[in-house]
């Protein structure tokens, strides 16, 4: 006689009641409501429908449960059922739910009410800049480089690196971003932080020509030192800082470097039609195509911004690229700048993902990627002149799956799915500017708003509870690097860490 099967192990966590937000085989978003989400060991065990959940056996998370796509229309919307005065600590205790029959969850969160989403992720930006926050506004590109941030950046130390870090991780915690890509400078120190906060990084040490080739040996040492560290939550990259201040030798010796060791590779290239009809000026060539030359686009490569893309001669090269090419998009910098935007439509079209991002504090003033969401999704329909164009969910596709293939976790994070990292995000709709809910996901996207997240979740240990941050302190940092910024904004010096020509 076969013996029944074993339970399974306690989970870590269990979440229940929220709507979750899923996905079906083909990308599509599908709301679950009523969801059960089990974690174990920092992994999704499983996402059912509590009804699903109930009906099953005590083997919860097995296969036939898990397809949501037929199940709970988003039409059932939690937020116009569950009033808020209906407190969620007396309701649904966690013995009901099959996952935690025979076993106690280590931690149980009632998330009736709120909307359970993937953890948002932030594809480019540059956390120490945090301490540099509107301290040079409503100047051109160049001036705001050579005269402010440049001069600065050279009177940074590793205290100022890791103060600045630790308030955008605190920032970005609170805005629901679970994971972040940086690239800058002291990347030692941003790890530490990183690993600190419970954030999933993708760090990269950002490097010039003009250094020498210590600067990208540098790059590879932090690389190959870093990645894997902080339980696996830090991946690492090379991050030479843009075809115009890294030249074409140092490009490709970084293209092998990436080939060789598996990493990849995180630049900023087509910021702006200036620096592409300066690079065709210089080189015969644009961004893109310098790029394509080096042999970076036949490795991994996440391409920060690309708002001056010439179509015309990148888009056939993007398409001839044989590695996993991705941009990284943070809009309401270039509308600070007066840049275009990045051609996000042409992008998806040459089947390049586009991710979201906010780039460093200091130029977008804010780590706020759901801002970044709602941007995309405005400003890429006035773009193309079409309303139809970047629809609520597409906006929602950029933010979670695209996202995740942008920054090199497109088979880890991004999809509240079985065998995904359990970085989660629950966001209360409960408040007047959310409600009613005729439509869930432009409800997300054009109302809801970066305060609206109440729990951050990263690998299934709670890094926000109910808007308050268990990690890190933001009032002693604010405090410490107060006492730093005389020195840290002093420009007298006259030195700059390079010169911004485009």
């Amino acid at each position: 006689m076969t013996p029944p099967p074993k339970p399974p192990p306690p989970a870590d966590l269990l979440i229940t009641g929220c709507t979750a937000l899923t996905h079906g085989p083909g990308g599509e978003i599908i709301f679950v409501d009523d969801a059960v989400i089990v974690v174990r060991d920092g992994v999704i065990a499983s996402v059912t429908a509590a009804d699903t959940a109930e009906a099953a056996t005590p083997e919860a998370g097995s296969p036939e449960a898990q397809n949501p796509a037929t199940r709970h229309p988003e039409a059932q919307n939690p937020a116009t059922r569950h009033p808020e005065t209906q407190h969620p600590a007396t309701r649904h205790p966690e013995t009901q739910h099959p996952a935690t029959r025979h076993s106690r969850p280590v931690e149980h969160i009632d998330g009736r009410g709120t909307i359970a989403l993937p953890g948002l992720i932030n594809c480019h930006t540059h956390t120490p800049m945090a301490a540099l926050r509107g301290l040079a506004e409503d100047l051109p590109a160049h001036a705001w480089f050579n005269d402010w941030i440049w001069p600065i950046e050279s009177n940074l130390t590793e205290r100022t690196v890791g103060l600045g870090a630790r308030l955008a991780c605190a920032e970005m915690i609170r805005g629901g971003v679970t994971t972040f890509a940086d690239h800058y400078f002291a990347m030692d120190t941003v790890a530490d932080v990183a690993e600190v906060s419970g954030l999933r990084a993708l760090l990269g040490q950002a490097y010039f020509t003009s250094q020498g080739p210590k600067g990208r040996t540098a790059s590879l040492d932090f690389a190959l030192r870093r990645r894997g560290t902080a339980d696996g939550r830090i991946t690492t990259c090379l991050a030479p800082h843009a075809p115009y201040t890294v030249d074409e030798p140092d490009l490709a010796a970084t293209a092998d470097l990436a080939c060789e060791h598996g990493l990849l590779v995180h630049i900023h290239a087509a910021e702006n039609r200036e620096q592409t009809a300066n690079s065709l000026a210089r080189h015969g060539r644009t961004p893109i195509e310098v790029l394509e030359r080096a042999g970076l686009l036949d490795g991994d490569l996440l391409i920060a911004h690309a708002t001056g893309l010439d179509l015309a001669r990148d888009l056939p090269a993007l398409r001839r690229a044989e590695g996993r090419v991705a941009v990284a998009s943070a809009p309401r910098g270039y509308l600070k700048f007066a840049w275009d935007t990045t051609p996000v439509r042409a992008l998806r079209e040459a089947g390049v993902p586009v991710g979201l991002a906010t780039d460093g504090a200091a130029s977008n003033n804010t780590l706020d990627v759901w801002e970044s969401m709602t941007l995309t999704a405005l400003v890429q329909k006035h773009a193309e002149n079409d309303p139809t164009w970047l629809t609520a969910r597409q906006a929602l596709d950029h933010a979670t799956l695209q996202s995740a293939r942008a920054v090199g976790l497109g088979r880890e994070i991004g999809s509240l799915a079985e065998g995904r990292r359990a970085d989660i995000i629950l966001v209360d709709l409960s408040g007047p500017h959310t409600q009613p809910v005729h439509d869930l996901a432009a409800t997300l996207v054009h109302s809801a708003r970066s305060g609206d997240v109440r729990t951050t979740i990263v690998d299934g240990r709670v890094l926000m509870r109910d808007r308050v941050l268990l990690t890190l302190d933001v009032p002693e940092t604010v405090r410490e690097l107060g006492e730093l910024l005389p020195e840290l904004v002093d420009r007298s010096h006259g030195r700059r860490v390079q010169e911004y020509d485009g």
